[in-house]
């Protein structure tokens, strides 16, 4: 079970993960940590960040967690998911950067969870360690779900895991373009699914073979 200080972290931060996901998250994670490191795109202000780094630090491991920190789409002005409390007055552009950076401090985890500020296509490209955990939370528009497959999931170990998050397979709960470009991709390429809570979709990689892409 997470610690009770870091859960209240995780809860007070801003993000879109609910209760029952994050405990099934910091389950997997905590399983997978023991054997590498755990890489999370799409890190917001931290939420779920608080919950993989507590998973991993009972380990002695580390969460690196990959975002640009401009916002998603749906982050932007006019859009359902804007938070103007996220915009920096200084340069009118969204900038989840400090409140992530407040919320790791809080939950304790500066040594556990390292940020890393960019694209994560363009990380990815340059990424060469093997990944025990791969949460794959990031922008949901289909060119960037079908990045993050393609760049990261050739990553995870074999016998890690790969967790995806908003996978919705009826459209009227949400969009498809997890589902469609991420969780089957992971699919057709020999990931079995292990767990299934809520949005949340856990899958492993064979130990034997290698996806395709």
């Amino acid at each position: 079970m997470i610690p009770a200080e870091a859960r209240a972290v995780a809860d007070a931060a801003k993000g879109f993960l609910p209760d029952a996901e994050a405990e099934a998250l910091y389950d997997v994670a905590s399983a997978a940590a023991s054997n590498g490191p755990i890489l999370e795109v799409g890190t917001y202000c931290g939420k779920s960040a608080v919950w993989l780094g507590a998973a991993a630090r009972q380990q002695q491991s580390y969460v690196f967690t990959v975002d640009h920190h401009r916002g998603s789409e749906e982050n932007q002005p006019g859009w359902e998911w804007h938070d103007p409390e996220l915009v920096d007055p200084d340069t009118g552009r969204m900038d989840t950067l400090p409140f992530f950076r407040r919320t790791v401090a809080a939950a304790g985890l500066e040594e556990t969870v390292i940020a890393i500020v960019g694209r994560s296509a363009t990380v990815a490209s340059l990424w060469s360690t093997p990944l025990a955990l791969l949460f794959v939370d990031g922008g949901h528009a289909v060119e960037h779900c079908i990045a993050d497959y393609d760049g990261w999931a050739r990553h995870v170990m074999p016998g890690g895991l790969l967790a995806i998050h908003d996978v919705f397979t009826d459209p009227a709960e949400g969009g498809q373009a997890p589902y469609e470009h991420i969780y089957l991709p992971a699919l057709a390429d020999g990931f079995v699914e292990e767990r299934h809570v809520g949005s949340l979709r856990v899958l492993r990689r064979p130990v034997l073979g290698r996806p395709h892409r």
